[in-house]
Parts: structure tokens; sequence; C-alpha cells
């Protein structure tokens, strides 16, 4: 049975939603799905832009053929080579012998490494600028290195204003049915899922999106639609999707907000990062959010480490060292370039208090553009009555750095 969705004049959205796999790239977990994106234009030649992973691949099969409708195949413009969207390929070539291939050198390069046997097709290999007719529809195209392989890129349709933008724009979470932007209530449902893909999964590349955004300014009067490869399909109030990438390819806060982010073992830090959280509540402040590094994926945290501008560390000492899943928060946050950010720390230890010290040092040395506040708690094992000075001293300097 074809689910298909129309997305325009002889364009349809033809790919597939997954609730099977529950992490992403094996390493992000998926709660709410994700669907892959393919799309068939028919024109003079029925053109495919990408295929899905191997989990969608029979519904991507059925829906190809319906919209095909007994016609051949004649091109596949592969944007991104990675398996969860190229892995159907070689049951296309398979069931399509005629069909051409688009891509970059090194997507070719790619195609070979991955095993798929191209013999027989055509192979066209396009570079930056170089436009494609296929009847009344011509496209153009745009690298976009690093936005997230070395491979990839964008396809504009010159005609309609579609830009098949491989992983840009992309997002966690399942269509269902739904397909559009202005189908769903974005800002209640769906940004924290594309914050956490976008972050998680292209976070590092900040300057290679800053760059495909550049490159796309020119033209962006001539986009109607944004098809992604995950995720929805945006029609309009493009300017607000483009507005949140910006923030978050740019690594500046989204809004002025407190992230707590508590490493406990016995409860004892825990204590003292809800103490913080009320003393910022009385300071006035209500952007906080608060988050055991021990229970929560790491992905949550970076998702929300790009949204707010200012994040309190509070952790225990655990082998006079950093309790290990905050250091591994750290080396996430070094590992996806996050900066631009206000640090303020809580410490604990029972005999050797280092962990305040050692975060410091890895703010300091190994992170970029980074402000950490003079103002520390120590705790020796237990929160005592008469620190309620010290909290308040954090949580003051933390609302003066907010509101400066």
């Amino acid at each position: 049975m074809h689910i298909v969705r129309k997305v325009t004049d002889n364009l349809y959205w033809i790919g597939a939603n997954d609730h099977r796999l529950t992490l992403f790239e094996n390493i992000h977990p998926i709660p709410e799905g994700v669907s892959y994106n393919s799309y068939l234009l028919l024109d003079k030649k029925a053109v495919m832009f990408d295929t899905v992973d191997w989990d969608g691949c029979r519904q991507m099969m059925e829906n190809l053929e319906f919209v095909l409708d007994g016609r051949e195949l004649d091109t596949v413009v592969v944007n991104h080579w990675e398996p969860d969207h190229a892995a159907s390929l070689q049951v296309v070539l398979n069931r399509y012998p005629k069909a051409e291939i688009i891509s970059t050198e090194k997507g070719f390069m790619l195609m070979k490494q991955f095993g798929f046997h191209a013999d027989g097709h055509k192979t066209i290999t396009v570079k930056e600028g170089d436009k494609t007719c296929f009847g009344e529809h011509t496209v153009t195209y745009l690298e976009a290195p690093m936005v997230h392989w070395p491979e990839a890129m964008v396809t504009l349709d010159l005609t309609n204003g579609a830009l098949f933008s491989a992983d840009a724009f992309g997002s966690f979470k399942a269509l269902d049915g739904k397909l559009f932007n202005d189908e769903v209530d974005y800002d209640r449902d769906w940004i924290d899922s594309n914050r956490r893909y976008l972050t998680n999964i292209v976070g590092k590349y900040g300057p290679h999106i800053r760059k495909l955004l550049n490159k796309a300014a020119p033209v962006l009067d001539q986009i109607k639609f944004i098809c992604p490869l995950h995720g929805l399909v945006w029609r309009n109030n493009l300017d607000y999707l483009l507005d949140k990438y910006t923030h978050w390819a740019s690594y500046e806060p989204e809004v002025k907000g407190v992230m707590i982010v508590y490493a406990s073992m016995y409860g004892n830090t825990e204590q003292a990062a809800q103490a913080i959280a009320a003393k910022l509540a009385e300071e006035g402040i209500r952007n906080v959010s608060l988050f055991d590094v021990s229970s929560t994926h790491v992905s949550y945290l970076i998702a929300e480490v790009f949204r707010v501008s200012h994040v309190i560390l509070a952790s225990c000492t655990y082998n006079l060292g950093i309790f290990p899943p905050m250091l591994n928060f750290l080396e996430d946050m070094k590992a996806l370039n996050v900066q631009n950010r206000v640090f303020a720390l809580i410490e604990n230890g029972s005999w050797a208090i280092r962990s305040g010290d050692l975060m410091y040092r890895f703010l300091d040395e190994e992170m970029k553009t980074i402000t950490v506040l003079n103002e520390r708690v120590t705790v020796a094992s237990h929160l005592g009555e008469n620190q309620e000075e010290d909290l308040g001293l954090l949580a003051d300097a933390v609302a003066d750095s907010l509101r400066g």
C-alpha cells in the first residue's frame, strides 16, 4: 500500500517513517521515531531525489511504483550517501536498470566504498553551479561539504523553488502522516527535535553550515520549499527556520536562560543543584532547567546547552577526578564546538574536593570563548545550613550575568 504526499505540482514525497529504530546512528534516542524523506519529480524525465534507509525500503518502493504508474525511472539524484539515505539505492537500480545517477565526485567515491554496483547505469558527476534540465524543470547544485559528510550537496529546482537540502534543516521525529511545517504546532511539538538533531548530528560543523547559508543567500528568494532528508518540509515562514539555524550554526544562544546539570552519587550534589535552582527562582529567573547527567542522554543535554546562555555544572569528585558522566558531557560539548556560554560551578567531595578545579581547567583550556564566573559553591559531603550565603552569592552572580 502506498503512502504518498504531494509537495507541489509534479513533486511527491515518497519516503517512509520508522518507529522501530530506537537509536539514531546507534547513539541518539528517538522515542518519537524518525522519517526518511525521498522525493520524486515527474517531468519529461522521472527524477528521484535520494532514497531511504534499508528499514524503509519496502514502503519507499511501493510509493515509487505507485507514483510512476508504469513509467520508467530515468534519474536518481543522490545528495548525500550516508546509509540512512542511500542504503536502498541498489534496490532502486536493480528495479530500474536504465536509471542514470547524478552526484558529486566524492559521492561516487563513497558509492564504491559502500559496495554499490552501478554497472550499466550512466553516472553523471556534477559540481557547484552545474545545471541539469529534466524537461520543464531545471535544477542547479550547491556543494555542501561537511554538512555533515564531505560529499554532500544540495539541489535547487529553479522551476518550482524546491530545495533538496540533504541533512541540512533535518529533524528527529517521524512525520506520521504530516508533511509540512504549517500542519503542526512547530514551537510546541517540533523545535526540540529539530534542535537536538542539528546540534548533535551537524553541530560540530557550524562554520560549514554558515558557509552553505551564505552561498544560498543569493537564491533565497527563489526557494519556495525546503525538502530535507529527515523531518518536515517547509513551505512558508522560512525566515523563522533560517534564524534558528543561524543561531545554532553561530553557537549563539537562542534565549537567556540557565541550565543546571548535576552529577550526584548519593543525592548530596543533587540537593545543591536543587538549592541553587530555588535561589534563581527567588531572583526572578524563570527560564531554568535542571538535568541529572547520569540519567539524561547526552544528546538532550547538548540540545539544551545550544538553547540557553548560562550553564551551572554541579559535580561530585570521583576517584580524584570529575564524575565520569559529567566528564563525558564536557567532552561532548568540546567535540560539538559549544562556545559563547557563561558557566558557573558547584563542587562536592568528602576528603579531596577536586571536581571544581578540574571542570574549570577543562572549560578554560579545552573549549572556546567560555566565561566561568568567579563565584563557586564548595560542598564537603553535604550542603550545610551555613552555606545559604554561598548559594545566594552564586545565584546573584548568575542573575547579574543574565541581566547584564
